[in-house]
C-alpha cells in the first residue's frame, strides 16, 4: 500500500467535506493527530476505522486503500490488488518473525560450544578468554540482527488507542516484553502500555 498516496486521499476527501482534521477525529472518537498522521503518510487507519472513516467520506474500503476514487471498471481489478497486498505485507512480515527466531537459535548453537570447550578443557588463560569473547561476540551479533528482523516485521498496537507504529531501536530494545507484546509508549496518545505485535502496519 502507497501510505503517502492514501494520505493525500484522506486529506483531499475530507476538504471536499469541509471537514477540519479535529471535526473528522471527533466523528471517529480519535485524536486530530491521528488524522494528522495518516494525511502525512505515516499510519494508517487501525481496522475497526476503515468502515466509519469511509462512512464519513463516502467512499468505499477498496477507494481508500487505493488511495483514489475507482470507476466501475477498475473496481474489481484494483480489490484484488488491494487483497494481494495486504497479504503479502503480512506474509513478509511473518518470514521476519521466523528469521528473527532462527537467528537467535543458531546464535545459541554457535555460541554454546565455544562456552562448553572453554569451561571442560584445559587450556591457556588467553585462549579460555578468546573462547568466551568470540562466544559473546556471535551472541550480541545475533541478538541484534534478531532485534532489527523483529521490531521492522509489522508494527505494535497501543491497547488504548489502536494507533499502530514502529518504535525506534532503544524503545524496542529496553521495553520489557512477552512473547506477542512489548511494553512502549505511543506516539499518539502518549501511553505506556504493553503493545501488542501485529503484522500489518
Amino acid at each position: 500500500m502507497d501510505q503517502i498516496k492514501i494520505g493525500k486521499f484522506i486529506a483531499g476527501e475530507r476538504k471536499s467535506k469541509n471537514y477540519t482534521q479535529r471535526v473528522l477525529a471527533d466523528k471517529l472518537g480519535i485524536s486530530d493527530k491521528t488524522i494528522s498522521k495518516w494525511e502525512r503518510g505515516n499510519g494508517f487507519p487501525e481496522v475497526s476505522l476503515l468502515l466509519p472513516l469511509c462512512n464519513e467520506l463516502d467512499i468505499t474500503v477498496n477507494e481508500l486503500l487505493s488511495g483514489e476514487r475507482l470507476q466501475e471498471a477498475d473496481y474489481k481489478k484494483k480489490a484484488e490488488e488491494n487483497m494481494v497486498n495486504l497479504v503479502q505485507e503480512a506474509q513478509e512480515s511473518k518470514k521476519k518473525i521466523i528469521m528473527s527466531a532462527l537467528v537467535a537459535g543458531l546464535v545459541i548453537v554457535a555460541a554454546l560450544p565455544l562456552f562448553v570447550v572453554a569451561g571442560m578443557f584445559e587450556m591457556q588463560v588467553w585462549t579460555r578468554g578468546l573462547f568466551i569473547g568470540i562466544g559473546l561476540v556471535i551472541i550480541v551479533m545475533g541478538i541484534a540482527i534478531a532485534c532489527v528482523l523483529d521490531r521492522e516485521a509489522g508494527a505494535f498496537e497501543c491497547p488504548e488507542c489502536q494507533e499502530r507504529f514502529v518504535p525506534d531501536m532503544k524503545s524496542y530494545v529496553m521495553g520489557p516484553h512477552t512473547i506477542t507484546k512489548r511494553k512502549l509508549t505511543c506516539p499518539n496518545c502518549g501511553c505506556t502500555k504493553y503493545c501488542k505485535h501485529v503484522l500489518n502496519k
